[in-house]
C-alpha cells in the first residue's frame, strides 16, 4: 500500500429502472482531482422496450461526462442540444451557472433493446469559472488523441497527459485516459498532475507486488511512481488532475458554498412551480416532465 492512499469500491445506486454503482463521492475521499462525482453504468442488459428515462434536472458549477463502452444514451438540454452518446465519443456538458438535461434510450434502441456500459463523471469547475455560461460539446471518437505504448492503448477524453492534450474545453488542470492494457503490459501514471487514479473496469492488475481485481478505485500518492502490470487483458479509466479546494454537494448541484447551493434549490423549485415559464431554469425543448426538487 506503499504507493496508495485507498481503495474504494462502488456502492449500488438505484436511479429508478437502473442501477449504478457510486464512487465519488467517498466519506473519506470526496475528489479526486477536480473529479467529484464518478458512477459505474452497468453492464446492463435491457430487453426490448425497455431503456433509461432520466427525466430533466438541473446542474450548476460543474461539467458533467457521460463515455459510454456499449450501447447508447439519448441527450437532450436546454440550449437545445439533441445528442446521441455512442461508444468512444465525448460528450462535455458545462453546466456553468446553470442547465438543465435528460438521459433517456432513443426510441429505435428502446424497440430494440440493448446492452450499456459507461461511466459518468463530473468535474467541479474553479471558483472563478463556476458561473460560466453553460455550454455543450460533442466531440467523436477519432477526434481525441491516442497514445499507444509497449501492450498499451490510450484515448485521451479530457486535458493533458504524456505529451498530447485533447480538444475538450477544460477549467482547470486534469487528465481523463481510457485505457486498454494487453496481459503483462507495464504501465504508467502521467506525472505532471498531482492527484491521480486507476478505476479498473475489467481486468486484474499487480501494483508493487500485489494483485488487484476489478471493479475498484485505486488512489495514488501524490508523487509516488508504482510498479504496475496487467496481469490479463484490462480496462482501465485513470482520472485526476489539480485538487480545486472544499466543493458542497447536494442532489445534483455543486457549489464552493451553502448558500450558492441553496440559491440553486431556490431556483429549481420557483421555476417549476411556474411551470417553467419564469425563472432561471428552462425545460429541454419537446420536454415536459421533469425532476422534481427532493424534499431532504
Amino acid at each position: 500500500m506503499g504507493a496508495i492512499e485507498i481503495i474504494i469500491e462502488p456502492r449500488t445506486r438505484d436511479l429508478g429502472g437502473f442501477t449504478v454503482g457510486r464512487v465519488l463521492p467517498y466519506a473519506k475521499r470526496r475528489m479526486v482531482g477536480p473529479f467529484i462525482f464518478f458512477d459505474v453504468m452497468g453492464p446492463n442488459q435491457f430487453a426490448p422496450g425497455q431503456g433509461i428515462d432520466v427525466r430533466p434536472h438541473p446542474h450548476i458549477n460543474l461539467a458533467t461526462v457521460t463515455y459510454l463502452y456499449d450501447g447508447e444514451i439519448w441527450h437532450r438540454d436546454n440550449l437545445g442540444y439533441d445528442q446521441i452518446i455512442k461508444p468512444g465519443d465525448v460528450n462535455w456538458m458545462t453546466a456553468g451557472r446553470g442547465i438543465v438535461h435528460s438521459e433517456r434510450t432513443e426510441p429505435k434502441t428502446r424497440e430494440a433493446g440493448q446492452f450499456l456500459h459507461g461511466i459518468q463523471s463530473w468535474v467541479a469547475l474553479p471558483e472563478s469559472d463556476a458561473e460560466t455560461d453553460p455550454e455543450f460539446f460533442h466531440h467523436p471518437k477519432a477526434s481525441l488523441p491516442e497514445i499507444t505504448m509497449a501492450g498499451v492503448e490510450m484515448r485521451l477524453i479530457a486535458g493533458d497527459a504524456f505529451g498530447e492534450k485533447s480538444p475538450v474545453k477544460t477549467y482547470s488542470g486534469i487528465f481523463y485516459l481510457d485505457i486498454q492494457a494487453q496481459a503483462d503490459a507495464k504501465l504508467e501514471l502521467p506525472d505532471n498532475h498531482e492527484e491521480r487514479a486507476f478505476y479498473l473496469v475489467d481486468g486484474d492488475l499487480k501494483i508493487d507486488g500485489e494483485d488487484y481485481a476489478p471493479g475498484r478505485l485505486i488512489v495514488f500518492k501524490p508523487s509516488a511512481s508504482p510498479t504496475i502490470e496487467a496481469l490479463s487483458n484490462a480496462k482501465i479509466m485513470a482520472l485526476g488532475g489539480e485538487p480545486l479546494g472544499k466543493r458542497v454537494l447536494w442532489w445534483n448541484f455543486v457549489a464552493a458554498s451553502n448558500e450558492r447551493l441553496n440559491q440553486a434549490k431556490t431556483d429549481w423549485l420557483e421555476a417549476s412551480q411556474s411551470g417553467f415559464k419564469e425563472g432561471v431554469f428552462t425545460l429541454p425543448p419537446d420536454e415536459t416532465e421533469y425532476i422534481p426538487l427532493p424534499e431532504a
